[in-house]
């Protein structure tokens, strides 16, 4: 009878959600998926189907009929309905454990995208949107915005140009596609490597060097990518070996030049110029531990991971082998709920018996605190399995909206691939790994608290100059001893946590010499933002230029090309490498400014619940901050912050 209750419970839970998120919640559709890809195949088929119908009735509005409930509301109500059901197809490429299934939601996948684009280059559509948002008499914000957004989708596809220039976009926009499938193939397919003897490599760990292929004539043999390439960077004490590996490391794929040549400014300068300073100090220390180790010989590009390591290293008593025995992965996890649900008066419930597509995935409600209203779900399918997705992320399932009365609750997923045990023991995670899960559990967090009414601005389908800057934010408390007491226990005795001692090393730790690699940062994203917006760029002349420019006078590694393996530069950050940045200064405003004092300060995490995290985006990103944090965003906690790491 219990368990016959709690299915009654969980039914009546679900009947609140709408028709569409019973196939999210229940995870029928990925199980269904899972099971059998022919039920993909016929899901594919009644999406584009659908779409077709409300697209042909759209079109056939009259140009002086148009309203809001024949125009707007069917594509609203379309996006919010179809959404989980595309992912339900997209889903199982990522978390099935048959390469036969993962191939099916591929193909899914590409015939779905394939009518979206198709949908995305209807005229006929276009004009009746367009007419729409010509009347005077949208007062409601929310349907503006998403109105303008539909009209700068179908205008960015070019359906406000002549059909000669459509065309000639089209032909280009093709062409560029191909081009950047080129690039990231040619830096994939890149199988380069150098040969190196043990005296060549001194101040590598021997379990390194046990796990390189050696030649016949017993060198090791350095792949080029990074799993090789940064221990050599930051850990070889041969000055040589190092910038013969940055040199090599610089110029592969340099077909790619070729290949990018056919395919802000004042935030980032204004930034840099900012860490000047800092960044000259830095260098000068750095410079001054190569005089001491290796003589009078130029400090080089290729000497900054080795001596940020070295300095690390002799400033900060960290061994991070050791830290991580403090971090079991369910302690963290309970540690992370713990904070989110205190802070954002949020309560998280685990569904039981919930109907998963792994023994390992757990489904969680969350609820309001005060009110006890479902806010939404999330599922955590964390532990390593072959054939998943190999990297943390968070997946939209089914984003949120409230559209005609009817609400649809978002329903997020966060993947990873964790140890789950050892020796029967609860898995042991890195430091980086506790950082990286605190910052996607706050985009779970964002996507559940997220009350924009259109599904188009729910979930994390956010400006991508705003959707870092929470988990941002949240990466904070993966540095305050408080909060690293809470998600941290020492493995066999978790009743001890991570020492104060160790707390304060991290906090310095993080910041050091984070001018200097700011400022590589920036040097990138300058070099985007140039080639984007110019004409027949001299790239590495360029580069030359901006990198003596930026980087305090140091130049360029003779012999490279880092344009030639810079992919941000070629897919899917055109222009907007500056938005890590730009996101990471201002979590930085909100933090110093709202929760530096008090990190469990409930009525600031409510504020920032509601002002932030609430709006989504339908809001515009400096509105939403400036609203929070009652005056404009403001970089200086940012500058000041590495100002202070020399000090620190």
């Amino acid at each position: 009878m219990e368990k016959e209750g709690k299915r009654k419970e969980r039914k009546n839970l679900i009947a609140l959600t709408g028709a569409a998120a019973i196939l999210a919640v229940a995870v029928n559709f990925a199980v269904a998926a899972l099971n059998t890809h022919f039920k993909n195949r016929k899901k594919k088929d009644h999406i584009v189907a659908k779409s077709k119908e409300v697209h042909d009735a759209i079109a056939s509005v009259p140009l002086d009929k148009v309203t809001y409930a024949n125009t707007i509301l069917p594509l609203a109500e379309l996006e919010a309905k179809q959404f989980p059901l595309i992912q339900s197809c997209v889903l199982p490429k990522l978390v099935s454990g048959s390469e036969d299934v993962r191939k099916a939601s591929i193909e899914a996948e590409r015939r779905i995208d394939a009518h979206v684009s198709t949908c995305s280059m209807r005229e006929d559509v276009y004009r009746v949107i367009k007419a729409f948002t010509t009347r005077g008499d949208l007062n409601c914000s929310e349907v503006k915005r998403f109105a303008h957004c539909l009209v700068q989708d179908f205008e960015r596809n070019g359906l406000n140009l002549t059909s000669t220039k459509r065309e000639e976009l089209q032909r280009l926009k093709t062409h560029i596609n191909e081009l950047s499938l080129r690039y990231i193939r040619n830096l994939n397919d890149d199988t380069s490597f150098l040969l190196f003897h043990d005296t060549e490599l001194v101040g590598l760990p021997q379990e390194f060097l046990k796990s390189l292929d050696k030649s016949e004539n017993g060198a090791f043999k350095i792949v080029l990518k990074s799993h090789h390439v940064s221990p050599i960077l930051e850990l070889c004490k041969v000055g040589s070996t190092r910038k013969d590996v940055s040199v090599a490391y610089g110029r592969r794929c340099e077909v790619n030049l070729s290949v990018l040549e056919k395919m802000v400014f004042e935030f980032l300068e204004k930034i840099s110029a900012s860490l000047t300073e800092s960044a000259s100090k830095e260098l000068c220390i750095l410079k001054e531990l190569k005089r001491k180790e290796e003589g009078e010989f130029p400090f080089g590009i290729e000497d900054l991971p080795y001596y940020v390591k070295r300095f690390q290293e002799q400033q900060f008593d960290l061994d991070f082998g050791v830290i991580k025995q403090f971090f079991p992965v369910s302690l963290v996890l309970s540690g992370i709920f713990k904070i989110c649900q205190d802070l954002f008066g949020l309560r998280f419930e685990e569904v039981v018996e919930a109907d998963v597509w792994h023994q390992d995935v757990q489904l969680f409600s969350v609820f309001d605190l005060s009110s006890g209203e479902l806010l939404g779900y999330f599922y955590l399918d964390i532990y390593t399995r072959e054939g998943k997705y190999g990297h943390t992320c968070v997946v939209s399932l089914q984003n949120g909206s409230w559209i005609n009365n009817i609400k649809q609750i978002p329903v997020a997923l966060l993947i990873s691939q964790l140890q789950k045990n050892i020796d029967g023991n609860s898995g042991l995670l890195r430091f980086s790994q506790v950082v990286n899960l605190f910052h996607e559990f706050g985009h779970v967090v964002h996507h559940i608290c997220n009350r924009a009414p259109f599904a188009r601005f729910s979930g994390l389908r956010l400006d991508p100059d705003f959707v870092e800057i929470p988990s941002l934010v949240l990466e904070n408390w993966c540095y305050e001893s408080k909060s690293l007491k809470l998600i941290s226990g020492f493995h066999q005795d978790i009743t001890k946590p991570i020492e104060d001692d160790i707390c304060k090393s991290l906090k310095r730790w993080r910041c050091s010499y984070s001018a200097l690699k700011l400022k590589q940062e920036i040097l990138y994203c300058l070099f985007d933002q140039i080639i984007h917006s110019t004409e027949n760029v001299d790239m590495t002349g360029l580069f030359k230029h901006l990198h003596s420019k930026v980087m305090l006078g140091l130049p360029m590694l003779e012999g490279t090309n880092p344009a030639s393996c810079f992919p941000r530069t070629a897919i899917g950050y055109e222009a907007t490498c500056y938005s890590r940045i730009w996101s990471e200064v201002f979590a930085t405003d909100i933090f110093s400014t709202k929760f530096q004092d008090d990190i469990f300060d409930q009525n600031a995490g409510m504020h920032f619940r509601n002002k932030v995290l609430a709006p989504g985006g339908a809001k515009e990103p400096l509105e939403i901050l400036s609203d929070f944090l009652g005056r404009e965003p403001s970089i200086q906690a940012f500058v000041d912050s590495k100002a202070h790491s020399i000090e620190l």
